[in-house]
């Protein structure tokens, strides 16, 4: 059933806390240098210093610009937050929302990133809700619950037109930076579940994140619900990104 909807992949770098404005400048020269293909979106999320510099580079070109975060106010008293209004001024297309370093290190909670969808969704921004499970509840068969859960408060209160654009990036946060990656049936067992769980998500995009690279990419994104990556350390290089790029071209659909 699944196959039947016709998913444009999607390819999301997140740099984390990672590159200068210089070096972030540099990366996106890199990239754009590539021969990208057509009817896959790419997007880069760098650090909120590097967005205006990136920006710049990007100018032009098919590659989309992300933000790391999101606040869910437009302003007010809300130091060190960002708003999504500031955010659309850049040029920004695309926020990571409750991605598992924002649950772990800063306590987001699941109410937090469902106003931060919200709001993106309000403003016109994509979202892409990450969820996943712990190494604990992996080994002890939780990960469905655990991952169900996130997702479906997540996009508590929308309607099933506006689940539809959310992107859900499944992160089994034991995998995340770690060089261990999820069985492509595995996580393909998983990422079907989630897409059943909410009315709508048959047409949102599902991205696999957790040490996905150039060499593992091309058998996750052979499964028939992975729709694309949420991609940490391999993004950090045009080289390396470009080859999780390319494992998308089997599955692109141009406009």
């Amino acid at each position: 059933m699944s196959g039947a909807v016709k998913r444009r992949p999607l390819i999301a770098g997140n740099w984390k806390m990672n590159k200068t404005v210089a070096e972030a400048r540099a990366l996106v020269r890199d990239l754009l240098a590539l021969t990208l293909p057509a009817g896959v979106d790419v997007v880069v999320a760098p650090p909120f210093t590097a967005l205006a510099g990136v920006a710049e580079e990007l100018r032009g070109s098919a590659v989309k610009l992300g933000a790391q975060n999101v606040s869910w106010a437009d302003a007010g008293a809300y130091t060190g937050e960002i708003s999504p209004l500031f955010l659309k001024e850049l040029g920004v297309e695309y926020v990571i929302i409750g991605h598992s370093e924002r649950r772990e290190y800063f306590g987001e909670t699941d109410e937090n990133c469902n106003r931060k969808v919200i709001a993106a969704l309000k403003h016109g921004l994509a979202p892409i809700l990450a969820v996943g499970e712990t190494l604990e509840e992996h080994e002890a068969g939780q990960t469905l619950e655990k991952v169900l859960r996130q997702t479906k408060a997540g996009l508590a209160g929308l309607s099933a037109e506006d689940v539809a654009r959310v992107n859900i990036a499944y992160e089994p946060i034991w995998a995340i930076g770690t060089g261990k990656v999820d069985q492509p049936e595995n996580s393909q067992s998983v990422i079907a579940a989630i897409r059943g769980s909410v009315e709508g998500l048959a047409s949102s995009r599902i991205l696999y994140g957790g040490s996905m690279k150039g060499d593992n990419a091309p058998g996750l994104m052979a499964q028939p619900d992975i729709d694309g990556g949420l991609i940490g350390g391999a993004s950090l290089t045009a080289k390396a990104f470009g080859a999780v790029i390319d494992a998308a071209i089997p599955k692109a659909v141009v406009a």
